[in-house]
């Protein structure tokens, strides 16, 4: 095994993480999910699904990262239970799973980019979203993409992750806010203010074995849980860091621009009068171009907008390909480039199905929302909870000076309130991909 790299700073960690978190799930999904599941009753589960469930698996993959210091697979075997060894694989595979199709997203926004500069898609907003959404086109932006994400992690955690999302995260976070701000000037902003805020619990009750894991599964895909993400990114930090306040400012940073997010989406379609919760993935390309074709400085707006997704999906999608590349770093003798260039080959392949069809691209996103997510989190707070237990605790308390009741009650939470709750949330989840009328767990023909 080759010496591993570490983050250069304690705040490079914080920014790496936050950068992870904060990608496409919150921009691009985190609005359409919640559009398309009841609007302020989605968001109401997915806050209580960060807090009650995100906050203790968060640390429970930090605690299984820092003990080892090794990449998500080997990090079990380091802990003497090499028989769970197949925990780590399943987040290992989980991320690559959604990278292949997250990467194709990421070629969409490099096309809005230069439609918003160019005004290609103010004249018909829907024709030119069928045009860069599925095709040759699709592929090949999808291919730059990850072109740029491998490059990156191609230069290792200080020189590449590290110094990249010390630039993009407060990036994200000053132009989110400049466009929150624009986006309350606007004619429909108390309307979508409204929609995003004020909870309707009857849709809840007709809707929540979608409701309930699709709160719960964008707790977990912001928060880069059952990824193998966390677990690698701590396995690059020091004994003296403190896990819970390290934790809980990535959560909640996540989580406000999460909320911004909606801020900015929300109040710009009710603006033109397009209804969220038709918008479906479509919603920031397609509704957003919509508005910037309508609005003064439409072109800049787009760019600015477009810009900021691009870099939140960036910082997301080098999190994941890091994951996949740290095992080989561990196990072999290849170079970090040629092994960032061989999983972005294999990503690239995965994707094509997503890049082709739109339909295959939402098939991904399904099985990994109800059935992989969740089941790689209950994997690892099983782990932690019931086979690591008194040691996990012990690891928490590292770098905090003592957390008195925090860390028993933690392992508790994890062992059982966390626990149930993610076992429900991915019973909801296979009631839908095996028991439906149309059972979701058949791909697209």
């Amino acid at each position: 095994m080759s010496d591993r790299e570490t983050w250069a700073t304690r705040l490079g960690f914080i920014l790496a993480a936050i950068g992870s978190a904060v990608g496409l799930g919150n921009i691009w999904q985190f609005p359409f999910k919640t559009a398309t599941n009841g609007g302020a009753v989605f968001l109401v589960f997915y806050l209580a699904a960060v807090l009650l469930i995100g906050v203790p698996a968060i640390l429970a993959e930090f605690v299984v990262g820092r003990r080892t210091k090794s990449n998500a697979i080997d990090a079990f075997a380091e802990l003497g239970h090499p028989q769970f060894r197949i925990v780590g694989a399943l987040g290992v595979f989980t991320g690559f799973w959604i990278l292949s199709y997250y990467d194709v997203v990421g070629g969409w926004v490099l096309r809005y980019i230069l439609g918003s500069a160019t005004g290609a898609y103010f004249g018909n907003p829907a024709e030119y979203f069928g045009a860069v959404s599925a095709g040759p086109e699709a592929v090949l932006a999808q291919a730059l993409f990850l072109i740029i994400c491998m490059s990156i992690v191609a230069l290792g955690i200080e020189d590449g992750i590290e110094k990249a999302t010390k630039v993009m995260v407060p990036s994200i976070v000053l132009l989110m806010l400049a466009l929150a701000a624009w986006a309350a000037t606007l004619g429909g902003a108390a309307d979508g203010y409204a929609y995003f805020l004020t909870p309707d619990f009857s849709t809840l009750t007709a809707n929540a074995g979608d409701v309930i894991p699709f709160a719960v599964g964008q707790a977990f895909f912001t928060l880069s849980l059952g990824m193998a993400i966390m677990i690698t990114y701590s396995s690059y930090i020091d004994e003296d860091d403190s896990l819970p306040v390290d934790g809980g400012i990535i959560v909640v940073t996540n989580t406000l621009i999460g909320v911004l997010a909606g801020l900015v989406v929300f109040p710009i379609l009710f603006a033109i009068g397009v209804s969220p919760d038709t918008s479906g993935p479509s919603a920031i390309f397609v509704a957003m171009a919509s508005a910037f074709g309508q609005l003064p400085a439409g072109r800049v707006l787009g760019v600015l907008f477009f810009g900021v997704v691009l870099i939140a999906a960036v910082s997301s999608a080098i999190s994941l390909l890091e994951v996949i590349v740290a095992y080989g770093v561990d196990n072999t003798g290849f170079s970090r480039l040629t092994l960032s260039f061989a999983a972005g080959a294999g990503l690239f392949v995965l994707g094509l199905p997503s890049a082709w069809d739109t339909a295959w691209l939402g098939w991904f996103d399904t099985l990994a929302y109800k059935l992989f997510l969740p089941l790689s989190v209950l994997l690892v707070l099983v782990f932690v909870g019931w086979v690591l237990s008194g040691e996990a605790v012990a690891e928490l308390r590292q770098g905090t000076g003592g957390l008195g009741a925090f860390g028993p009650v933690w392992l508790w939470m994890v062992r059982t309130v966390v626990i149930l709750a993610v076992i429900l949330t991915l019973a909801l989840g296979l009631q839908t991909l095996f028991l439906g009328s149309e059972p979701a767990i058949v791909p697209p023909i």
